[in-house]
């Protein structure tokens, strides 16, 4: 039985070849690139149906103008027209001969091919189809799922092996070749799944800037063992700076990158990076780790000395590094572990080593590990976590106690449509290196009831908090804990006032949660809203407990805001519960366009009636007077598709002042740019609370002003201004220029920016020049513009890069494992 006409695998060589060694170009811009096919489609040819994977349960259907054969040997020769159809592939030539028994064949003149990916045209191929081999001449090809075209000069297939000889592959235009990638043979093996390159040119115009004698690269999705781009910078503190990452590729479900690094002003680093993936979970633990860092010597001040902190005994010159552990497991569809652990050789590491305001503001670094749940009505967990100092300028007095470990359990379900019960539950060990520690159970059962209309709500609620400690320490060392924590003298009365160990604390919660609805339509300037109005009154009530000699674990007041206006608590943890007899009044207004459902305004205003003093306080704190709280409003609006707005003051009546104040614009430009203008300014509570000397009345007040603006379209400039007026310096500065064309691109910025807890400045110069398909060269500034610049990418408007924040607690994944950056 004689072997049917297959198609040519002309893709199978070229596809996986010089596109495929390259970056994948999915996210890059191609908004520049002119609509110019470098093999335009065939006008014969049908469109693709299905992909490679379907090809072989697809027949082949073959048409041409003439069907003969040429003599006794059995040569089946098709002219005229020929064309070949086999699922999502089509050739098409002037001529092609076929001989059934031997499997020789040849296509000669006008040689055209295409598939789900690639378009293909040829001066002439043959070979033979038993032995599966073939030569094919005089190609240029271009890709259709992403951009890439290239040729050569011929191509040799030998069963799973290929030889490209003079081939080239660019993203650029044809007629715009800003730059190619000219090899004069490339080896192919797709059964090893990689290839080599020989004397392989990379050239920007018709200049060679780049040569490659020899290079291994992959042809398939298989993970190789190699070099990855490297990282280069320079900074006045590390000078010259190059982190050159080495992946290794040890099994399909783990693998390990090596993160070599030398910085020329403070000597070399090694970091290593494990992964592991199984069908239940995932993980990855990396390490940093120096053997002799220069910088300690070159400021031995900033860690000996009294004045800047808490000295050290010896400079933290030998041995530095850090260890960050994350792990999940899914124990069933209810139930998962999950754990972060991290760990700094000193106080001084994140900020001799970070390049980020988040990573020298981290002043201690949490690990935990714990088994949690979920269900439709319940949540669960049990839990432990540790903190250990990140901060020179701080003592481990300032560590959170460790909770060893901490157990919680949550039910809520409603057993009626009006009627919902529920209890929330928690029992910790509390510990520390420097305080007596202990342990706490609080258990708040409630039931309330959610009324609500189509215009109306009335939620009702009770609940019953219960709160036992168990604490470590006698009456004489429980006094002595105090006083080192919060000041004083240890008096007989005060020893008197801790002398029992167990304590609890029992009282019912009651609060009333009602608003309304009200709607109307308007129109303003031609355009129909949704105008809404919707008055709001939460009253609570809860008794007074004297709670004055409870110990504080976890406790602290929360920041006066809007939310709190609606809480049964303003202290974060169970150590206290506030007494209240109190009621919220509050008002809210909306116009959202009909048009498009978009709230193009709302503002709210609310403020706090204290019908009695409220007596539970922290240690130094005020009890808060009968009376009024601040005024809370807060607005939005977005007047049109580029402008946004957005403002929060609090104002306090007693002393006839704000709080708060925060202000907040953004213009988006039509062609991808964008302004960002911030103001924030907070009272410190010390001062209001007259603690404080008049000089310190300020907490923060600073201004973030930062923009990326196109000049036209392929050049644009960027920048930020992070200014503290408190400190009278700035914080974060960020100039730079951007160039980009249809396949190139380039980023130059300059950063200066905060270094130290002393205020002091470093200033880094940063230089990226991309080849859009291929990949970059140089330190990557994107991720700098990213977090500097809100919304740098149009499409990621976020206020803190959620990125940093999870990375430096342990708990997510950057595109760089090192938390420092």
């Amino acid at each position: 039985m004689h072997r049917p006409l297959r198609l040519l695998p002309l893709s199978l060589c070229i596809a996986l070849a010089l596109p495929a060694h390259a970056a994948d170009g999915d996210e890059e811009n191609w908004g520049l690139c002119p609509i110019v096919d470098a093999v335009p489609a065939f006008d014969d040819a049908p469109p693709p149906m299905g992909d490679m994977g379907q090809r072989a349960l697809e027949p082949t259907d073959i048409a041409g103008g003439q069907l003969e054969r040429a003599g006794a040997d059995q040569d089946l020769v098709i002219q005229d027209n020929v064309r070949l159809n086999r699922g999502d592939q089509f050739l098409g030539t002037d001529k092609l001969t076929y001989n059934e028994i031997s499997g020789n064949y040849s296509a000669i003149g006008n040689v055209r091919y295409q598939d789900s990916g690639m378009r293909i045209v040829a001066e002439r191929a043959e070979g033979n189809q038993n032995a599966d081999q073939h030569r094919i001449e005089d190609v240029q090809y271009q890709l259709t799922e992403r951009r890439g075209n290239g040729g050569a000069d011929r191509i040799e297939l030998d069963g799973a092996k290929g030889h490209l000889i003079g081939s080239t592959y660019s993203t650029c235009a044809p007629n715009q070749r800003a730059w190619e990638l000219r090899a004069s043979r490339i080896d192919i093996d797709t059964e090893e799944g990689q290839g080599v390159a020989r004397n392989a040119t990379v050239r920007i115009g018709k200049v060679p800037v780049l040569y490659v004698p020899w290079f291994m690269f992959p042809v398939d999705d298989r993970r190789r063992t190699g070099l990855l781009y490297p990282q280069i910078s320079l900074s006045d503190r590390n000078g010259f700076d190059w982190r050159q990452p080495i992946y290794l590729n040890l099994a399909p479900n783990y693998d390990a990158t090596l993160y070599p690094r030398y910085m020329v002003k403070r000597g070399g680093v090694l970091g290593a990076e494990f992964r592991w993936l199984y069908p239940n979970g995932r993980g990855e633990v990396f390490g940093n780790w120096m053997p002799d860092d220069k910088l300690p010597g070159d400021e031995p001040e900033r860690y000996l000395a009294p004045e800047v902190g808490t000295p050290m005994a010896s400079l933290p010159d030998k041995n530095r590094g850090q260890f960050a552990l994350t792990a999940t497991h899914n124990i069933n569809s209810s139930w998962y572990a999950n754990t972060n652990l991290g760990w700094v050789s000193d106080t001084h590491y994140f900020e001799d080593f970070s390049s980020s305001l988040y990573g020298i503001s981290n002043y201690s670094i949490r690990s935990d590990a714990g088994v949690y749940g979920r269900g439709r009505w319940w949540e669960a967990s049990l839990m432990a976590d540790h903190y250990q100092l990140a901060d020179y300028t701080l003592t481990d007095a300032n560590l959170a106690f460790d909770r060893l470990p901490r157990a919680f359990a949550r039910w809520a379900q409603p057993m009626q449509p009006w009627l919902e019960t529920g209890v929330d539950g928690e029992a910790v060990r509390f510990d520390h290196t420097e305080f007596l520690g202990g342990t706490r159970l609080d258990i708040k059962p409630y039931v309330a009831m959610p009324l609500e209309g189509a215009s109306w709500f009335l939620r009702p609620k009770l609940a019953w908090r219960y709160t036992a400690y168990q604490l470590e320490g006698n009456a004489t060392e429980r006094a002595n804990d105090f006083v080192r924590r919060y000041g004083g003298a240890v008096t007989p009365e005060l020893i008197e006032r801790f002398s029992d160990s167990s304590k609890t604390r029992s009282l019912p919660i009651a609060s009333l949660d009602a608003g309304l609805y009200f709607d109307r339509t308007t129109h303003f300037r031609g355009t129909q809203y949704l105008h809404t109005l919707e008055p709001r009154i939460y009253y609570l009530n809860a008794p007074y407990r004297n709670q004055d000699d409870f110990p504080v674990f976890d406790t602290g007041t929360m920041t006066f805001s809007w939310g709190q206006l609606f809480r049964d608590n303003r202290y974060t943890g169970a150590d206290r519960q506030m007494d209240a007899n109190q009621l919220t009044a509050a008002l809210t207004t909306r116009f959202i366009s009909e048009e498009d459902g978009r709230e193009r305004l709302a503002a709210s205003i609310g403020q706090i009636e204290y019908f009695d003093d409220s007596r539970v306080t922290l240690p130094g704190e005020t009890p808060i007077a009968q009376g009024k709280s601040a005024w809370v409003a807060d607005a939005s609006l977005m007047p049109n598709d580029r402008w946004t707005f957005g403002a929060t003051y609090i104002w306090n009546p007693k002393y006839r002042g704000e709080d708060f104040t925060s202000f907040r614009a953004r213009y988006m430009f039509p062609r991808g740019g964008i302004v960002n203008l911030g103001y924030r300014y907070r009272r410190n509570a010390a001062f209001r609370e007259g603690i404080d000397p008049p000089e310190n009345k300020d907490q923060l007040e600073q201004a973030d002003f930062s923009f990326l603006y196109p000049v036209n379209e392929t050049w644009s400039v960027v920048g930020r201004y992070y200014y503290s007026f408190k400190d009278e310096k700035p914080l974060e500065t960020i100039a730079g220029v951007q160039w980009e064309s249809c396949c190139l691109a380039a980023r130059l910025v300059g950063r200066r920016y905060l270094r130290n807890r002393d205020g002091d400045l470093d200033t880094r110069i940063m230089f990226e020049f991309e080849l859009k398909g291929l990949g970059s060269a140089g330190q990557n500034t994107e991720r700098v513009l990213r977090r500097g610049i809100l919304g740098y990418d149009r499409d990621d408007l976020y206020l803190v890069p959620p990125s940093s924040v999870e990375r430096l607690n342990n708990t997510g994944r950057e595109s760089t494992p090192d938390p420092t950056l």
